[in-house]
């Protein structure tokens, strides 16, 4: 009866494992939001007036096209840079090779609908949205910001920023139905899990380099246009 029994409980703690995980999963993710919906806005009149909008990375298309993802958070910067509520904007993604490219192609992007030149400044090392907050505080010396991305991602951007030092709210960017919304958010609850560890253990960016103050000149952060 004993094995029967040892086998029962093995069977019973095996079956309550991915209940575990997901209900810790579940209380890290509230951790990390926190009270970060609080500092969210949908709406572009209630955002409030910050130096710089900040919009990390996403996918690039091989024509040199931002995925629908990227677009919508640019969209979100220029809407703020036009209404005046910022003055600057950080364009941050991952530019770690030569064949892929996603700063440029957000730089392009936003000159194109008006942005001047002087006003966009080009983080090439946002390998990761630690790596983006660290580096706007550490590289830039951004001291206040509205982070422009989806909402899903949002409570997590803007808790990175504050444990970075930088006084960010955030601007929803979500302006069309996402056709991997769902997955998306799923991995977000991991994302959420890792978030939490960097800050924990104090993490910084993966790379470093001279500061480019954002009130300087944003030259400095451009080079010459690389198709992905």
């Amino acid at each position: 009866m004993r094995p029967v029994r040892r086998v029962f409980k093995v069977l019973l703690v095996l079956a309550l494992l991915p209940w575990v995980a997901g209900a810790l999963l579940l209380g890290v993710s509230q951790v990390v939001v926190g009270r970060e919906r609080a500092r969210m806005h949908r709406a572009l009149a209630d955002v409030p007036a910050r130096t710089v909008a900040i919009v990390p990375g996403a996918q690039v298309w091989a024509n040199g096209e931002p995925s629908s993802i990227l677009a919508d958070r640019l969209q979100a910067a220029l809407e703020l840079y036009q209404a005046g509520k910022v003055r600057r904007i950080l364009v941050s993604g991952d530019h770690a090779s030569v064949g892929y490219d996603e700063v440029n192609v957000m730089r392009r992007w936003l000159l194109a609908r008006g942005v001047a030149s002087a006003d966009i400044f080009m983080d090439h090392a946002g390998l990761r949205t630690n790596d983006t907050m660290q580096r706007a505080a550490r590289v830039f010396a951004v001291h206040d910001a509205v982070v422009c991305t989806q909402e899903f991602h949002l409570p997590r951007a803007l808790y990175l920023a504050r444990h970075a030092g930088i006084d960010a709210v955030g601007y929803v960017a979500d302006r069309h139905v996402y056709v991997r919304a769902g997955s998306d958010r799923r991995r977000e609850l991991f994302a959420r899990a890792l978030a939490l560890v960097d800050v924990t253990l104090g993490r910084g960016p993966r790379y470093l380099g001279p500061t480019v103050s954002i009130e300087g000149d944003a030259t400095q952060t451009h080079d010459a246009w690389t198709r992905p």
